[in-house]
């Protein structure tokens, strides 16, 4: 049973990290201009991403008989006040908000690192949901810089 309690709390940190990345995109796409379309969209996507992590997630909680995670996590809520205070300093130009979604995609990076070396016993099938899910946050992380090194570049 307690093996069942430390997978599902594994889970829900992926969970809450996946609810940390709604919020923070959900506020990039306030934070940037009109004009920026194109950002608005990867936010968007990055956003639907995390939704469909947490579904996937959910439904592996329920099936061992936990309890799903609603929150975010402590850092998430570091992260967001950064991101308000920056803002408040810097402006809400891409670059800014750019950066402080790679920082994000970091924490997220880490987050499922963490989970993957967790000293849980992983069974294969939901191993291979934290590997799937974090290769494709990677593909977004890469994403993010590229936009944010691209931008850097034409300034």
């Amino acid at each position: 049973m307690e093996t069942n309690e430390n997978l599902v709390e594994v889970l829900n940190d992926l969970i809450k990290i996946n609810n940390d990345r709604i919020d923070g995109y959900e506020k990039a796409v306030d934070e940037v201009e009109d004009i920026d379309l194109d950002l608005r969209g990867i936010f968007q996507k990055m956003a639907n991403e995390s939704r469909q992590n947490i579904d996937e997630l959910s439904a592996e909680i329920r099936s061992l008989g936990g309890e799903v995670a609603t929150g975010t996590t402590n850092s998430g809520k570091i992260y967001r006040v950064w991101m308000d205070i920056k803002a408040t300093f810097t402006g809400h130009d891409r670059t800014s908000v750019l950066e402080s979604c790679e920082y994000g995609e970091d924490a997220a990076q880490e987050a499922y690192d963490d989970a993957l070396a967790t000293d849980t016993d992983l069974p294969v099938n939901i191993r291979q949901i934290i590997a799937n899910q974090k290769a494709e946050l990677l593909e977004s992380h890469n994403l993010i810089k590229k936009y944010r090194d691209l931008h850097q570049a034409v300034n």
